[in-house]
């Protein structure tokens, strides 16, 4: 067999860039010199300087590219280094066969595992390997080596789905492993990006999170996952609850997702980093966690909302939310379709709280939507985002039905009436009128058994027919508000996550605000919107409540002008309450 040498100008350059090495603390560096090692003998130098440091507990090889025979060569060289702790090995592959990864890494990985390594810190980014490449690391993740792994860094790499879940099923296994022996593997720090997961990869993947229960840094951006990803994600995240920084930047929650995201971030007290930008949140979902803001997370820093298709009300939502976090630091709300005045708006409410500084540039807002637009409707939902779903938008996948039965809140659509109900009360709600209204008697108060806020979008359509029942006679107005009062006292008394998902429902059959789905808008007449003016001013209708509401109506108002005066009354008595 022909002997390849090299040539006295490539074992100069070699040299002179070797002596470039960074030597100390235990780390050895070849980061970013550009060394092309196709076979042992242009790894030999390397190599040799591998085995003769002692106490090697850091090896930098980023930014340079290893053919298999240089890989196995540096192996060689580290049978014995079993002090080692942290490998930097991204982007070592560079113009190489992506068949040549995977025993290059196997040769590496078995190595690490033969010298009786502890590894804290695995870093393989951006070295483009595919589902192939992430079997080269299998058993590496799988061994004694990664069951001290702390950090696990696998951006860029092109693993798909397949990739994902053999991931997933490694990481599952170390922690088996890890945990018969008394000492769990704890990882702390995942960082996927640029990966292709898609929903059955974050899917896979979640499993793992949620067994682990130990991570404080989660970045998935760029993934192609959309709703039933996110939702295992948000199902996932709950059990980590030292959880600090969360990045799903550019992928598509859409309502359900951006719904289960917040449900799942009421149990994050230590989040400090969201970075939910260029994920299709929409205003229904900013609203969402806008709430969650508002009853949580005590010591966030940064929320990125940008690029999520949110309207101007949802904005300033928002922005009121974050008025107490002493903490916060950045709130990016660009991309948006705030309009002109939006903008501003959002501008003058920050500065009014003092927080002009934390926010954001806006200079690539989208505009706001045309008036044709901004229906209640949207029939380009979530459903349509993924293939592999059904268009029934009403329905959930086995990991969201946990989150939402915990949370008590479902994105179901109508309800049948409940099943116990009286006779009575299911004629009643299946043609409404004030003479059967008033025929019910003492039986009104079991309408307040068919609301509940686990189920918004039904609760919002009894409100409205009921509402609907308004007028001057006394024994019907007296009987309408009372009954509105029960019903209201209960779906508010919840969590405000649980009530800024009614009235954003409510606020959707109005035609205050774009929705998405199936939720169709109600027919308006004065007497619902009276009904509301009555509601606000009552002790059980919270001012932040009563302020959603404000936000919305004030800037959505002209479709309500058909109820006349009573659109004024409402919004009169709704700047009263704001301002208590």
């Amino acid at each position: 067999m022909m002997r390849v040498t090299m040539a006295s100008d490539d074992i100069a350059q070699l040299a002179d860039a070797l002596s470039k090495t960074h030597v100390g603390d235990g780390e050895l560096s070849y980061k970013g010199l550009g060394l092309k090692l196709d076979n042992a003998e242009s790894a030999e130098q390397l190599a040799r300087d591998i085995k003769q440091y002692q106490g090697l507990r850091a090896l930098r090889l980023e930014g340079n590219t290893l053919g298999v025979e240089a890989a196995q060569a540096i192996a060689k060289a580290l049978e014995n280094k079993d002090m080692l702790q942290r490998c930097y090995w991204s982007d070592m592959f560079t113009g190489r066969l992506r068949s040549e990864i995977p025993p290059a890494l196997r040769s590496m990985g078995s190595a690490v595992m033969g010298a009786g390594a502890r590894l804290t810190e695995l870093d393989l980014s951006d070295n483009a390997f595919g589902p192939d490449g992430v079997k080269g690391i299998e058993q590496l993740l799988k061994s004694p080596s990664c069951h001290t792994l702390r950090e696990l860094k696998l951006n860029n790499c092109g693993m798909g789905i397949g990739g994902g879940k053999i991931l997933a099923e490694a990481l599952i296994e170390c922690h088996r492993q890890s945990s018969s022996l008394g000492a769990p593997l704890r990882l702390r720090v995942f960082i996927a990006g640029r990966n292709r997961l898609e929903n059955e990869g974050a899917s896979a993947l979640a499993k793992a999170f949620q067994l682990l229960g130990s991570l404080e840094e989660i970045h998935m951006p760029q993934n192609g996952i959309n709703y039933s990803g996110v939702m295992a994600l948000a199902s996932a995240i709950r059990h980590n609850p030292e959880l600090r920084v969360l990045n799903l930047n550019d992928n598509t929650f859409t309502k359900k997702g951006s719904l289960a995201m917040a449900q799942a971030l009421r149990h994050l007290r230590n989040i400090q980093v969201i970075n939910f930008g260029d994920c299709l949140v929409r205003s229904e979902g900013a609203v969402a966690l806008a709430a969650v803001l508002r009853e949580g997370l005590p010591i966030l820093k940064e929320l990125n909302l940008s690029f999520g298709e949110i309207t101007e009300a949802a904005a300033l939502v928002v922005a009121q939310a974050v008025a107490d976090k002493a903490d916060m630091e950045k709130l990016d709300l660009n991309g948006n379709c705030l309009g002109e005045e939006g903008c501003e708006a959002l501008r003058e409410a920050m500065e009014n709280m003092n927080k002009g500084d934390l926010l954001e540039s806006l200079s690539d807002d989208e505009g706001d939507e045309d008036d044709e637009d901004d229906s209640g409707n949207d029939d380009d939902d979530d459903d349509d985002d993924d293939d592999d779903v059904s268009d029934d938008c009403n329905e959930e996948n086995e990991e969201g039905s946990e989150i939402t039965k915990e949370n008590g809140i479902t994105t179901n659509g109508n309800s049948p009436v409940s099943p116990n109900s009286p006779a009575e009360i299911t004629s009643f709600l299946s043609c409404p009128s004030a003479e059967q209204l008033l025929q019910l008697g003492e039986l009104r108060t079991d309408l307040q058994q068919e609301v509940d806020a686990s189920e918004p979008q039904k609760a919002a359509d009894v409100i409205l027919k009921i509402g609907s029942l308004y007028s001057e006679d006394p024994e019907t107005k007296t009987a309408v508000l009372d009954t509105i009062d029960a019903m209201l006292k209960k779906l508010l008394s919840g969590s405000t996550l649980q009530s800024y998902c009614f009235l954003s429902t409510l606020l959707v059959m109005m035609g205050l605000l774009k929705g998405e789905g199936k939720t169709k808008k109600a027919l308006l007449v004065p007497g619902q919107l009276l009904c509301l003016e009555h509601a606000v001013q009552q002790e059980y209708f919270p001012k932040h409540d009563a302020s959603l509401l404000h936000i919305f109506l004030s800037r959505n108002g002209g479709v309500l002008k058909s109820c006349g005066s009573a659109r004024e009354r409402l919004s009169s008595a709704l700047e009263r309450r704001c301002q208590d």
